[in-house]
């Protein structure tokens, strides 16, 4: 286990309009703002996604199990950013529903608003979280050095 301390910094309201992506608008917010440790909620409705819910194989590393949804999908989630060599990376798990659907997953690659997804950011401060390869896994996970970010 790791554990450090920070303190809560900037806060960031957002809106992603109809059609926007949800995971590159928040990516852009963070990059501009040099957001290095936060969290992130978002809720909403998606016109189409990409998730992975899961492995395919309880084994490490694990083979990813993709599902897509699309036709507007009720939205409701939460993330962690930290950054790794070439940028900021959102790490954001989100529930969708739609009708008596639902899954659950880390959201990948695309996730269009459907109407509006509203997000905030929540900076951690004193805290400069950075992602690297895992040998136990094989992911990329996120360990945390005290202080400010470089």
């Amino acid at each position: 286990m790791q554990c450090t301390e920070g303190r809560a910094g900037r806060i960031f309201v957002l809106r992603i309009d109809h059609g926007e992506d949800l995971l590159e608008s928040l990516l852009q917010c963070i990059r501009e703002k040099q957001i290095h440790c936060g969290t992130v909620q978002v809720l909403g409705a998606l016109g189409e996604a990409h998730l992975v819910t899961g492995p395919e194989e309880p084994v490490l590393p694990p083979v990813p199990h993709h599902e897509k949804v699309d036709g507007g999908w009720e939205v409701l989630g939460i993330g962690s950013i930290s950054w790794g060599e070439d940028g900021p990376h959102l790490h954001l798990h989100s529930a969708v529903g739609r009708g008596s659907q639902s899954l659950a997953g880390c959201l990948r690659d695309k996730a269009r608003a459907y109407i509006v997804v509203e997000a905030t950011i929540t900076e951690i401060a004193g805290i400069h979280a950075v992602r690297g390869h895992d040998e136990v896994t094989g992911l990329h996970l996120p360990r945390f050095l005290p202080g400010s970010p470089p």
